[in-house]
């Protein structure tokens, strides 16, 4: 099988500088990296065939020699390495990947060796994060308001103050991982043999576990309890919204840090009103006389009693606006508005002097509807939006 001429694999002119050459094969590794192509045997092949292709045209003698005689040059006194695991791999190539002579996991996956270095020993594991529902009327939303709640979950042990260990034994080495709080699984691939690492699941990574236990906690550094927490509600959260409380969760074991607490809040259905973003509707029903004759009636908002004015002859379905009285804008300044919309009310059981006054009224001129009065075409052109 013919192989690929080699500035081709790297995607670089035969004049190319070292410089050039470097830049093309760390963009091809990185884009053909086995752990970000899992399972994928072209990919492979790709980054095999890179890396053979780098490691000829870095090299001055060797790149001379395939320049004069290409394949045919390198096939006598050719040495081509043998890799154990993938830090190997690297390490031949580390003037490109970081210069440190680790792993390319280093530097773009978090692992490896150079980590391993820097790792911090935390005994400790971090508690779990708590979710609750707070319940909020929308007069609540509109000011902004605080709430005191009593939450069960797990507190740091007043015992041991949260280590998990017996007063005055302390930690031992992990029987596990040998106190290198790591698990090594040694597996064979098509570059060789590879040592995967994972975290101790014993003692969390840290390498230690409590030599006695405390007799409260059993070891894990945290017990039930409960905590009152105050909760700061700014204006203008909707349903919905979320609001984080960092170290309010379930304490951590052995020390580790605590979770966080996730306050989502969910707004009560209101008797007189109802929400649309920032502005809050409210529906006001009056009689037949006061829509005729106008009036000043007196209607609750979120920020207490308003007095509007009706005009005279106000119709049924009247909006009317009151700036400002609405939600709050959430982190901006300004608030919605309270519309009012306007009904009559059409009794439905009148006594038989109500009757006879209303049928001797209903002979008025001024009363009954004129064709000049007539909506019927706004009607029938209303419908139609509706139905196209």
């Amino acid at each position: 099988m013919n192989k690929r001429d080699y500035y081709e694999i790297l995607g670089v002119p035969r004049n190319a500088s070292i410089e050039e050459i470097k830049s093309a094969y760390r963009k091809l590794a990185m884009k053909y990296h086995p752990d970000r192509n899992p399972g994928n045997k072209e990919a492979e092949e790709k980054f095999k065939e890179a890396t053979e292709a780098y490691e000829v045209l870095s090299d001055p003698e060797k790149r001379q020699r395939y320049d004069q005689y290409g394949h045919e040059g390198l096939r006598s006194g050719y040495d081509y390495h043998t890799y154990t695991s993938i830090d190997d791999i690297f390490s031949a190539f580390s003037d490109i990947f970081g210069g440190f002579g680790g792993s390319i996991f280093d530097e773009f996956f978090g692992t490896g060796t150079r980590s391993r270095r820097t790792r911090q020993v935390n005994i400790g594991e971090r508690g779990s994060d708590l979710k609750i529902r707070l319940l909020l009327t929308l007069e609540e939303i509109a000011t902004g308001t605080e709430k005191v709640i009593k939450l069960k979950k797990y507190i740091v042990c007043d015992v041991c103050n949260g280590s998990g260990a017996k007063a005055g034994s302390g930690y031992r080495t992990c029987p596990t991982c040998n106190g290198t709080g790591e698990i090594r699984h040694v597996s064979r691939s098509f570059f060789g043999q590879f040592i995967n690492i994972t975290s101790c699941s014993t003692c969390g990574g840290s390498g230690k576990v409590v030599a006695e236990k405390c007799p409260k906690c059993n070891g894990e550094g945290r017990t039930q309890g409960e905590e009152t927490i105050t909760i700061k509600i700014p204006a203008g959260v909707e349903d919905g919204n979320y609001i984080p409380l960092t170290g309010k969760g379930n304490a951590g074991k052995r020390g580790g840090p605590a979770g966080d607490l996730i306050v989502v809040i969910e707004e009560k259905k209101h008797e007189y009103f109802y929400r649309n973003k920032d502005d809050v509707y409210y529906e006001l029903l009056i009689s037949f006389p006061e829509a005729v004759l106008g009036t000043k009636i007196e209607i609750p908002t979120l920020y207490g009693k308003e007095t509007i004015k009706i005009e005279p002859g106000t119709q049924p379905g009247t909006r009317i606006k009151l700036s400002g009285k609405g939600i709050p804008h959430l982190n901006q300044y300004g608030k919605g508005d309270q519309i009012v919309i306007v009904n009559v009310y059409v009794p439905t059981n009148l006594n038989s002097k109500e009757k006879a006054l209303l049928k001797e009224l209903s002979q008025s001129p001024n009363i009954k509807p004129k064709d000049s009065d007539s909506k019927s075409k706004d009607f029938f052109s209303k419908i139609k939006e509706v139905l196209s």
